[in-house]
């Protein structure tokens, strides 16, 4: 439903502020009653919870591949106080932040491939003006979920409403780190980027792709083999790039179409949000 998808959206925006039941149902146009007890539905998981869980997955993410300050990031996610950050990490991890950050064998979820002999080329650094796509929400493991038949959706969204113009782009929006999110409650958004006014409708949500400053590697072969590249990314480019990440959803980008070419050949761009 796309008003739960907007009030979503809403959430990753505003992890840094105090969130209220009663301002993410006006987001949704639903009264806060119905609204609580329908996202826990859509959901599986309390309002409360579900805010929680993704400040700490978040403050994760940062902990890990940042040198943010412990204290700045407890700011970022929401938590006036770094104690509070603190407390509510190691009940999900039982490890502190601070020991997540010294400690590199720690790994919350899953631990990283062993991938040995990966050469990753060097990224293009560009400057991307914000998107607009329609996209719909799916949850649970990368790589096992529906794609080919929501981009069906979508396409089928883009004739119904006159949607086509040249340079549509078929992107993916990946919210969770599979090492810190349980398969079960990773968030894919799959979307078509479109180039004129359009408005959501059931299922299908209308959001904005952040523009801004990203690193962009190109990835040649099999989507199921993208892991690695990611892996290789985060655990040695990253720390020896002097970049840090922005807090928004790395992106990837599919150029070929997987009807058309062989997997060993298929090309994805693999955008990465850096300051």
């Amino acid at each position: 439903m796309h008003r739960i998808a907007a009030a979503v959206e809403y959430i990753n925006l505003h992890l840094d502020e105090e969130l209220e039941l009663a301002e993410i149902a006006e987001v949704a146009n639903f009264s806060p009653y119905h609204f609580h007890r329908i996202f826990r539905a859509s959901r599986g998981e309390p309002l409360g919870s579900y805010i929680t869980r993704l400040r700490v997955e978040t403050a994760a993410r940062m902990i890990r591949y940042s040198d943010l300050p412990v204290e700045t990031i407890a700011g970022n996610v929401g938590y006036e106080a770094p104690s509070s950050l603190s407390k509510a990490f190691r009940q999900f991890y039982g490890v502190t932040p601070l020991q997540y950050r010294t400690d590199k064998t720690i790994h919350i979820m899953k631990a990283p491939q062993n991938t040995p002999g990966l050469k990753l080329k060097a990224p293009k650094i560009v400057e991307l003006a914000d998107k607009t796509a329609i996209y719909i929400q799916l949850t649970g493991p990368y790589g096992s979920l529906d794609y080919g038949c929501t981009w069906q959706k979508l396409w089928a969204q883009v004739k119904k409403h006159g949607l086509y113009t040249a340079g549509i782009e078929h992107i993916g929006i990946f919210h969770d780190d599979p090492k810190v999110t349980e398969e079960a409650k990773l968030r894919t958004d799959v979307c078509l980027v479109v180039h004129k006014p359009v408005k959501p409708e059931g299922e299908i949500g209308v959001k904005t792709i952040a523009g801004g400053r990203y690193a962009v590697f190109v990835h040649i072969g099999p989507y199921n083999e993208v892991t690695p590249v990611y892996e290789a990314i985060y655990g040695e480019w990253l720390p020896a790039s002097g970049h840090e990440l922005r807090n928004v959803p790395c992106f990837e980008k599919y150029i070929s179409d997987p009807d058309r070419v062989a997997p060993e050949k298929l090309k994805t761009e693999l955008y990465i949000p850096i300051v």
